[in-house]
């Protein structure tokens, strides 16, 4: 029979913390970076989610048999992730210079995307700064950079939400 005192056996070390993270962006080797210094933004990431897979599923029944779920295709869910924005704006300039290498303002034509996508990793450490889990994502390129409100009457800071679509996703440690 289960008991408490089971239960807490089983963590015999620390349970894992969202803040103990980073994030490391590689943009496409073609991007101006605007003299924008990318190793920067890993600092200036607030926020992000490690990334999810999905099954796109059918159902199948066979004579008087339940209904199953069969998976046909593999589904990756785009990322958001939020960057706190110094005074200089580097992170919207940067991120605002990829937009127009993915889609040019100059011409509107959608560029290759072997001259737009980079990878993203996100890295999860424990207590004692040791790597614990570290994806990469595969492809990955802005879909979304999110607008900054200006206002007389705030006093706080920008935050800038940028979604990201990927191809895949691969664990690194495994």
């Amino acid at each position: 029979m289960p008991t408490v005192a089971n239960f807490i056996s089983q963590f015999s070390s620390d349970v894992a913390r969202p803040s103990r993270f980073n994030v490391q962006i590689t943009p496409p080797s073609t991007l101006n970076t605007q003299g924008v210094k990318v190793s920067d933004l890993t600092f200036s990431c607030e926020s992000t989610e490690l990334p999810s897979i999905t099954f796109a599923t059918t159902e199948q029944k066979f004579g008087s048999n339940p209904i199953e779920k069969y998976p046909y295709q593999v589904q990756f869910n785009d990322i958001t992730l939020t960057f706190i924005v110094k005074d200089t704006m580097n992170e919207k300039i940067f991120f605002d210079s990829w937009m127009d290498k993915i889609v040019p303002s100059s011409s509107y034509n959608v560029n290759y995307k072997a001259d737009y996508a980079g990878t993203l990793t996100v890295n999860q450490f424990s207590l004692e700064d040791k790597l614990t889990y570290s994806v990469v994502l595969h492809e990955a390129y802005p879909i979304s950079v999110n607008q900054l409100d200006l206002d007389w009457s705030s006093d706080g800071f920008h935050k800038l939400a940028v979604v990201f679509a990927y191809t895949y996703w691969e664990n690194n440690l495994i």
